[in-house]
């Protein structure tokens, strides 16, 4: 009579620390998206903050080119794919 141990894998989501002068957007995708600066625009023109809902399409791409906007503490490209799931997007500000 063996006895068997059953692990159960818990599922800790890791949220990485948001930089100090930053603005988080939590993106929540249902599907894998093929670019990230289709669906961060997006989510910021919903987000509470009404500085960065009036950001010009502009003013976003070069917060971009001035590696101000980070996943996992790394600079996002704006034409890397999204995966499904949460993920943490921190956008920088100088004070």
């Amino acid at each position: 009579m063996g006895l068997r141990i059953k692990r159960i894998a818990l599922m800790h989501e890791y949220i990485p620390p948001q930089p100090p002068k930053s603005v988080r957007i939590v993106l929540e995708l249902n599907a894998r998206e093929r670019r990230l600066d289709n669906v961060l625009l997006a989510a910021i023109k919903k987000h509470e903050n009404l500085n960065l809902r009036i950001i010009t399409r502009t003013q976003f791409k070069d917060l971009f080119k001035e590696g101000k906007i980070l996943i996992k503490g790394q600079i996002a490209n704006p034409s890397s794919a999204v995966a499904k799931g949460t993920t943490y997007v921190d956008i920088l500000f100088q004070g």
